[in-house]
Order: C-alpha cells, then structure tokens, then sequence
C-alpha cells in the first residue's frame, strides 16, 4: 500500500495510491488503514510530506564506504542525533540555503516511518512497530557541521528534511537501491544491504533511549557520495521499490 498526504481544494488530506489514482484512506493510518472510494487523479494534488513526526531521529556513519570517506571508523553502536520536525518539507518544496553555510550536501536515505508506540523494543520484533517506508534527505551545512563539532545546527535548519513523496507498506527493507541525483547527475548509488545497522537493530537501539511515537521518522543513514549542491539545483533521491523525493535549492527569500 502507498500512503500519501496531500493538499486537494484547500483541504489537506490523508489517501491511498494505486496507479496514478488517489483513494480515501478509511480509518486510522497507523491501525488497519483501508483504501476507500476513488478522489482524484494523482496529478490534481499537490503532495506533502507524508507524516508529520513529534521527531526525526538520524543515524550518523551507517554505510562503511560513507564512513571512509569522512575519514572515520565504521562506529561500534548507532550515533543518534535528532532532526527537529520544522526541517521536515515534502515533495517539491524548496530547500532554502542559509545565508550562515558556505556548504550545503545532499544525503540520500531511506525513512522509517513508526506505526505505534515503541520502547524497549526488541530487534526481533521491531518490524511489528514500522508502519511503512519513505525517501529523505539528509540536507547538511557541511561547513557548519564541522565547524560545530556537533550535528545540530548544521542538519537542523528549516526545510533540511525532505521526505516523501509516500509512505510504502510491506516492503522489504534490506535489499533496497538507493541514489542520489543532483540535476540529473548520479552522485549516490548504493544498496540498503550495506547498512552497517539494519533497521530493526536501528528501532530497538533508539526505542531503548527513547520512546518512538506513530509518525517518528528514523533516517537511516547515507551512503558515500556525499557532496555540495547549490542554488537552483534539483536533488532527487530515489529508493527502489518506494519512489523519488525531488526538491530544489534555493536561496534565502526566494519564493519561486
């Protein structure tokens, strides 16, 4: 099943795709969601990020060759660092570059998107607590993340967390392809196989620090290929068996 929310006649909306037809989501989205009579055409509505999380808890360093080429050692246990959900943005919105970064990356990853309250949480049965998956981007001042020292206020900015375009249901995580395209220029390609910590290990770790709500994200990691966009640049990351998150930079105050 693809989960989508969306905006249509003003009206933000929660549905269910099939083809390129939207449907009435029936029910509660994080309990036996159903798909319910036919809306409209996919291309009349304008998609939004599909889930509005209390929070988006990212995994640092979490692909070997990504690790490498950050100069680092694969780390022992997950690094956890939060997102705040004023970055979350959907797709098409527009990544705006702060005026503060000389340096802003891309990081394709995949999105695990919660579907029930989830702590202490064992890696057996994490699953049982994902509703579904989606695309995001990591979006990184590069500049500021070092200059820091930590992680905050370069990954937190308004609009540094794309996600989207949907939510897909029962798909299996650990053999998925990832990338990354800036204007149309592969710069990521990698494979969800070479986490270095897959995702029930990834839900279990967290849920044992903190309570994941329905709606939470994790994102998962990035791969290597990491590196600057600037503005007027379209990214897009596409993960198979899901879609592709496309947005575009742009520069402070630029509406368009």
């Amino acid at each position: 099943m693809r989960i989508a929310r969306y905006l249509w006649n003003g009206d933000v909306r929660y549905g269910v795709l099939e083809g390129e037809d939207v449907y009435e989501l029936v029910g509660d989205m994080f309990n036996q969601a159903g798909k319910g009579r036919h809306v409209c055409a996919l291309d009349e509505v304008r998609l939004l990020a599909p889930v509005v999380p209390s929070k988006v808890v990212a995994i640092g360093l979490n692909y070997r060759a990504h690790a490498q080429e950050s100069g680092q050692n694969p780390p022992e246990e997950p690094i956890i660092f939060l997102k705040p959900p004023t970055a979350v943005i959907g797709p098409e919105d527009n990544i705006v570059y702060p005026e503060m970064s000389k340096r802003v990356d891309h990081e394709a990853e995949l999105a695990v998107v919660i579907g029930r309250e989830a702590r202490d949480v064992l890696p057996n049965e994490a699953l049982d607590y994902v509703l579904g998956y989606t695309c995001g981007n990591d979006v990184t001042a590069r500049d500021l993340q070092r200059k820091d020292g930590q992680w905050t206020r370069g990954k937190g900015f308004d609009t540094f967390c794309p996600l989207g375009p949907w939510i897909t249901t029962n798909i299996d995580s650990t053999s998925l392809p990832i990338s990354a395209r800036v204007n149309g220029q592969t710069r990521q390609s990698s494979n969800t196989s070479h986490l270095i910590f897959p995702v029930p290990q990834l839900i279990s770790f967290i849920s044992r620090v903190m309570t994941l709500l329905p709606g939470d994200v994790i994102m998962t990691g990035t791969p290597d290929g990491i590196g600057p966009m600037q503005v007027g640049d379209v990214v897009e990351v596409e993960i198979g068996g899901i879609g592709v998150l496309r947005n575009r930079l742009v520069a402070p105050h630029d509406d368009s």
